[in-house]
């Protein structure tokens, strides 16, 4: 990350208006927790029934939302659509890209925001894996523009991915990280440049594993979900990965763990390259989770799940902090 080109005016820190670029499924989830957090949104999307689909999405997430709890003037209506790329840029302290992950589109469409958006904003890409000193190459100030990842559905999920290119400004980082802490996220800086970032790695890793368990006919899409849902699943809500495998090594903890355990490491239980995706395994993948959703709507599918999280959120958020907790019994040796 690099300083040396400056930044033509303070960046700006005060986000009263976001600008949205694309208001498909992400685009709508970040609308919807602007809103929520009390902001104005200003969002263009080509597609002839994007305003639409835009809207309904809010729509479909306010009462989430409205359990989470509003800010003071929080309001759908106070969603704006815009015309333009030129007039959400024109209109917006801050700027978030959700176009499709192409990077010939976004590196054009980010050079055209970047034209159009004064020096002080911020413009941040919800790219899921695309490197961000390759879209940014074509602005006129990428020392402004950043990676800011988040995760579906994004007015829940607290986790956003900034990642910075090689001529982000530190002065960008910092300003995305506040603003997503303002509207209720918690950014995770990634250190360095990298495809994938860090949770979708995680995330493909996993996926690519069970495309081939259900490609080898060894278990279902059904199967394979309650294999995460009630075993690690649950302790990663909590405590990730590395910590779960650190209590895995009992006393002796990631120490033992990887003594004991370590050499199965070698053993050809996974397989880190993704199975061809023949027809055959589409379909079974699209029939598995067909008999899962057995007939409910993606739209009521989606109020189930929020009621999940909601549920989770609850319970995480009075234990989870910045650091460990030692009960005050167990002090920690």
């Amino acid at each position: 990350m690099s300083t040396a080109q400056p930044i033509h005016a303070p960046l700006r820190g005060t986000v009263r208006t976001v600008g949205l670029i694309g208001g498909g499924v992400i685009g709508s989830g970040w609308a919807a927790r602007a809103l929520a957090h009390g902001l104005d949104v200003v969002a263009y999307d080509p597609a002839p029934a994007g305003a639409a689909a835009l809207r309904a999405a809010v729509d479909n997430a306010w009462p989430a939302l409205e359990r989470r709890g509003l800010a003071a003037g929080a309001d759908p209506a106070r969603l704006r659509i815009a015309a333009s790329v030129a007039e959400v840029a024109a209109a917006a302290d801050f700027i978030q890209e959700n176009a499709p992950e192409r990077e010939d589109l976004k590196r054009g469409l980010l050079a055209e925001i970047d034209a159009a958006a004064p020096a002080p904003v911020v413009i941040a890409s919800s790219s899921s894996g695309l490197l961000p000193s390759r879209i940014q190459a074509d602005c006129g100030h990428p020392e402004r523009v950043v990676i800011g990842h988040p995760f579906n559905p994004v007015y829940l999920l607290p986790l956003v991915e900034i990642v910075p290119g090689d001529r982000t400004a530190a002065a960008a980082v910092d300003t995305a990280a506040a603003f997503y802490r303002s509207i209720g996220m918690r950014p995770l800086r990634v250190r360095k440049e990298i495809e994938g970032y860090l949770s979708d790695r995680l995330q493909e890793a996993l996926w690519r594993e069970a495309l081939h368990l259900v490609a080898e006919g060894i278990a279902s899409t059904e199967e394979l979900d309650d294999a995460i849902v009630y075993g690690p699943g649950l302790r990663y809500a909590f405590m990730g990965t590395c910590l779960t495998f650190h209590l895995a090594g009992g006393e002796g903890g990631m120490a033992h763990m990887l003594d004991q355990f370590g050499p199965a490491l070698k053993l050809p239980w996974t397989k880190l390259i993704a199975p061809e995706l023949t027809r055959e395994l589409r379909d079974r993948m699209v029939e598995g989770t067909a008999a899962q959703a057995d007939g409910w709507t993606v739209k009521a599918l989606e109020r189930w799940r929020d009621d999940c999280l909601i549920g989770l959120l609850e319970v995480l958020e009075p234990l989870r902090r910045d650091r460990i907790q030692v009960p005050a019994a167990e002090p920690a040796p």
